[in-house]
């Protein structure tokens, strides 16, 4: 499955880029199996992901829970937790 994954703040610091088309192996079906995923790429995932509980996702431009199902995804995107004040 062909997708563009986005990384915001520190996340694209840490990924080393702000977005990429991918091609998302077969036996990926969740926002967890595309961050378990990234983190075989490289150290700059490992790195980007290195605290997944901190880590929010966005399918479609929807909020995603890590349980998400990303099939038939069009844009997935990855970002810090959003504070205000």
């Amino acid at each position: 499955m062909d997708v563009t994954i986005k990384y915001f703040a520190w996340m694209r610091e840490r990924a080393g880029t702000p977005e990429e088309r991918v091609v998302l192996p077969a036996h990926v079906a969740t926002v967890a199996d595309v961050v378990a995923w990234l983190v075989t790429r490289g150290e700059n995932y490992a790195a980007a992901f290195a605290k997944p509980h901190l880590v929010r996702a966005a399918v479609d431009q929807d909020s995603a829970s890590h349980e998400t199902s990303v099939l038939g995804a069009r844009e997935i995107a990855f970002f810090p937790p959003v504070t205000g004040g």
